[in-house]
């Protein structure tokens, strides 16, 4: 979720009159970051994930599963350890938007060896057994992105009612108790998005029209009290949500790297973007929103809308006269620029930025790319701050700059590194979405770790036009977009990069560069006409000295890879859609029941403690013993034939 300040949280009237002040002063902190830091060489290559997990509680004799609201009980004694010997700790435990929410991450980071692919699942296992020793009888951990029927009637416990009138969102759906409470940042968020945009956020998610579902859709929310709104934003054929939670209550998985220097984490930033959407797709697992299943399978847009604080100004539904810009996207979307010089010719979007902020960033010989980068990032408002945290030292602090670019999430995150500390410039993968089991998140992990290492040791080039990067994040969230949709690509991942600048219009030599694949094609290679990034890491596999263990393990690891892009194995966002249609109770209207929602998540919490097989999602025993090894994915010579 980003930085998280303790203090007393001010209004949005109180923001809004700091805003300048941040925004200055947080410029300054950045150019002193910089100029500190920019020479800073050597760091070895460092990486961690982070899994945001649910708490779930099963009634069995009622047949429902609901949302746990103890996240603020749990999490004191989960950071016990990390606080009196910080040592020892083999997980830390952050809080997260909602109250039932946790986010866990390794307790130390991993490093450069591929051995250490060897403990991120078992550090996974450590992590649910941790919190599963605090849970209470039938309460689970779950690490799933969405829960299918989050804000519909007692959809938590304790129970909690929506406050329209009165409460942070005025959400007819989402209560206040649902919001992770112990820590102010959180509520304060939802009140100040909600006030700065002059009006709720409105999120409508595409419904699944299945045989028996009402044309047109649409709910009817006259007793669910008076917000003020009425739905008015509601879209016939839309699933309507209201409240932020409805987005940052959705979990996910992430990764940061640690570069070597500022160049490094720069081309990692750049290379990866083009992957954003392809992981995503491969990730999907969220196709079931507010009750209702949804003709769309990720959650990225549904957390884009749940924080979008623009204006109807900024929105370009009304002329500009109190706002300083027309803002393209919500503050959580895709990236709007490459911060290499071999990205530059890729920008092809406007880009928007904070011109006086640019400036300084010039004058202080901070580069164009990455000047207008930070400059694009300081056009929003803070909407989030503390008393405590308004008059800082400059040269010591920064967490004016670190206001502003932890409430920018976009798909990736650059990240200087932090005052006085050891770590070094880093980079965020931030699409990738929760899955029901640690072997599933640990080989998505270890996919895009090895991939890193390919793209730095063969120095190869991903990058595609910008806005070719965001059509792919359109089609990425569509359903069974692996399946179904084809993404752009760059067709020659091995030609050298070159600064030259060339025009940064449609029509260019640049819509030459890419095609459209598929994910299996992207993935696993086109015959003579794309190799393929698993023979790709097979190759860069081949070229290093890797035990018989970890071959056997990232040999596992990649097999899921594999079998997902081509469609051997579902998505889980395929898998939930078609458990819901199959079901027995499912009455071909759209409608995720009680009944079957718990049936569901039973299922989706036994596969994840693997008292339940599901070979549609997992084709193999969890064991290291494996009969043969596929062609596009084939370890060295002296891997095991029994992997």
């Amino acid at each position: 979720m980003g930085l998280l300040s303790e203090g007393s949280p001010l209004s949005w009237p109180e923001t809004k009159k700091l805003a300048d002040h941040v925004r200055e002063h947080g410029i300054t902190q950045f150019i002193n970051l910089y100029t500190l830091l920019k020479d800073k060489q050597g760091d070895v290559l460092k990486w961690g994930d982070e899994i945001e997990y649910m708490l779930v509680k099963f009634n069995h004799e009622e047949k429902k599963a609901q949302l746990s609201l103890r996240a603020q009980e749990l999490l004191p004694v989960l950071q016990t350890t990390e606080k009196e010997t910080p040592e020892k700790a083999s997980s830390l435990w952050r809080p997260e938007f909602a109250s039932y929410m946790i986010e866990g991450t390794p307790g130390k980071p991993y490093g450069g060896l591929l051995a250490h692919f060897n403990i991120v699942e078992a550090n996974m296992k450590n992590r649910r057994k941790e919190v599963s020793a605090l849970l209470e009888k039938d309460e689970h951990i779950l690490s799933i992105t969405a829960f299918p029927r989050l804000g519909c009637e007692g959809f938590c416990v304790p129970k909690a009612k929506p406050d329209p009138v009165n409460s942070a969102s005025r959400s007819l759906f989402f209560p206040d108790e649902a919001i992770y409470l112990a820590h102010p940042r959180f509520r304060t968020l939802t009140r100040n998005i909600r006030e700065r945009r002059g009006e709720k956020v409105a999120i409508n998610v595409p419904i699944f029209k299945d045989v028996n579902t009402p044309s047109p859709f649409e709910e009817d929310l006259s007793a669910l009290g008076d917000d003020g709104e009425k739905g008015k934003n509601a879209l016939p054929d839309h699933i309507y949500m209201d409240a932020m939670g409805f987005g940052m209550g959705q979990c996910c998985l992430q990764l940061t790297f640690q570069a070597c220097n500022i160049k490094e984490s720069r081309t990692l930033y750049d290379q990866l973007a083009p992957m954003c959407p392809i992981m995503l797709a491969l990730t999907a697992a969220s196709p079931i929103q507010h009750g209702y299943i949804a003709d769309t399978d990720c959650r990225w847009n549904i957390i884009s809308s749940s924080v979008d604080c623009r204006t109807r100004e900024e929105r370009g539904l009304e002329p500009l006269k109190t706002n300083r810009f027309r803002i393209n996207k919500s503050r959580y979307d895709s990236i709007d620029s490459y911060l290499s010089p071999e990205g530059d010719r890729y920008n092809d979007i406007p880009l928007v930025i904070d011109q006086e902020a640019y400036q300084r960033m010039r004058d202080a010989d901070i580069d164009h790319l990455l000047a207008q980068h930070i400059a694009h990032l300081f056009i929003r408002d803070p909407v989030s701050l503390f008393s405590e945290k308004i008059n800082q030292n400059d040269e010591e602090d920064s967490d004016h700059f670190e206001n502003l670019q932890s409430t920018n999430w976009q798909t990736m995150r650059f990240k200087p590194p932090p005052p006085k500390s050891t770590i070094g410039w880093r980079v965020e993968f931030r699409p990738c979405e929760a899955q029901i089991t640690d072997f599933e998140n640990a080989a998505y992990v270890c996919f895009i770790v090895l991939l890193t290492r390919v793209i730095l040791t063969y120095r190869l080039n991903f990058l595609i036009p910008i806005s070719k990067v965001d059509e792919n994040m359109q089609r990425a969230q569509k359903r069974d977009a692996v399946l179904k949709e084809k993404f752009w690509f760059r067709k020659d991942l091995v030609t050298q990069n070159s600064s030259e600048s060339i025009p940064n219009s449609v029509g260019t030599e640049q819509d030459d560069i890419s095609v459209e694949m598929t994910i299996g094609e992207i993935i696993n290679g086109k015959g003579d006409e794309f190799q393929g990034l698993l023979p790709l890491i097979s190759s860069y596999l081949s070229s290093v000295e890797v035990d018989a263990d970890t071959h056997c393990t990232i040999h596992q690891y990649l097999r899921l890879i594999q079998k997902r892009a081509s469609g051997e194995l579902m998505t889980i966002a395929h898998w939930m859609r078609e458990f819901v249609i199959k079901h027995p109770d499912y009455k071909g209207d759209s409608v995720v029941s009680e009944r079957i929602n718990y049936d569901l998540l039973t299922t989706m919490d036994g596969i994840q403690n693997e008292t339940i097989e599901c070979p549609a999602l997992l084709d193999h025993p969890r064991s290291k013993t494996q009969s043969s090894i596929p062609d596009p994915i084939r370890m060295a010579e002296n891997c095991p034939s029994t992997c």
